[in-house]
């Protein structure tokens, strides 16, 4: 998706590297292709493409006005032809993004696919979407992705991906599905190809940004800027580690008091906490010199 969800690339300008361990790696974004379809209706206005429990409104209303005494061979052979026109459709849609070489939408694809739904490439929207997919890597859906993925949010065009946007960012605020969302998301991070086992520092803070859109944590500011600061050194985030800090942000309170090295948290967390309290201390020490500045620079006025 370019400069989107589905690939880290650029640290500056949207979610970082997405080289893992190493430091560097960027690659720049191939040109855009001019699009050679033209689309009518933009995201969220009706359209005949949209879908009504999985038939087009045109179907669905020349359904509705069947009679009762439809025999139930004919009723087989009516849904079977839907879900065939369906499944075609989702082929043309694919066929629209797809790269002429590889049998998936990659890059270029994706990121005009983003623009088609009307949609940033590095909304909260896309991550949610490749997570419906399953995708198993940034910046790419596969045939069989595409596919399953359009048939699971029940929808077979743009205009009906749009509208399926509402239902499942509230879908995402739901507990458990935002715990399966999450851990998704460190495994999308990942370059599969090159065999991670842990997220870039700055691929991780971009992700973590991301996935709490809907939900923002109140320590998370504070978690990464401790990140960016780095004090520790550390160079990739591990899966233990990104999944413990969902439970942190459950459990432990803005104010860290309740935080307690004795428990099973990462030794990450502990340096976060240790180094977290020490800046607050500082930071109200600052603010009572300075109050006390004030207040001498008062009494020397008034004198």
């Amino acid at each position: 998706m370019g400069q989107c969800v589905t690939k880290c690339k650029n640290p500056s300008s949207t979610l970082g590297s997405k080289n893992g361990e190493r430091e560097t790696g960027s690659k720049s974004h191939s040109k855009r292709s001019a699009h050679k379809d033209d689309h009518a209706s933009a995201c969220g206005k009706s359209s005949g493409d949209i879908l009504v429990n999985g038939t087009k409104k045109a179907d669905a209303a020349v359904e509705s006005g069947l009679p009762s005494a439809f025999s139930g061979d004919t009723k087989k052979d009516s849904v079977s032809s839907t879900e065939e026109s369906s499944l075609q459709r989702i082929g043309e849609l694919f066929r629209r993004y797809k790269d002429e070489r590889e049998d998936a939408i990659l890059e270029e694809g994706m990121e005009r696919f983003c623009n088609d739904l009307c949609v940033d490439p590095t909304e909260f929207k896309v991550l949610v979407l490749a997570w419906k997919f399953q995708a198993a890597t940034m910046c790419k859906f596969t045939r069989k992705e595409f596919f399953e993925g359009c048939k699971a949010i029940n929808a077979d065009s743009i205009d009906g991906i749009c509208a399926r946007f509402p239902g499942l960012l509230h879908e995402a605020k739901q507990e458990d599905k935002f715990k399966d969302l999450y851990r998704f998301t460190f495994q999308f991070g990942l370059d599969s190809e090159e065999g991670q086992r842990s997220l870039h520092r700055e691929i991780a803070i971009a992700l973590w940004k991301l996935v709490f859109t809907q939900n923002k944590p109140p320590i998370l500011d504070q978690w990464l800027h401790f990140l960016v600061e780095n004090p520790s050194g550390i160079k990739g985030i591990s899966r233990d580690t990104w999944n413990m800090f969902l439970n942190f942000t459950q459990v432990i309170g803005p104010d860290l008091s309740n935080y307690s090295e004795d428990e099973a948290w990462p030794s990450l967390f502990d340096t976060f906490v240790e180094w977290e309290m020490e800046r607050r201390k500082k930071e109200e020490e600052t603010k009572c010199i300075t109050s006390l500045d004030t207040e001498g620079l008062c009494t020397e006025e008034q004198t």
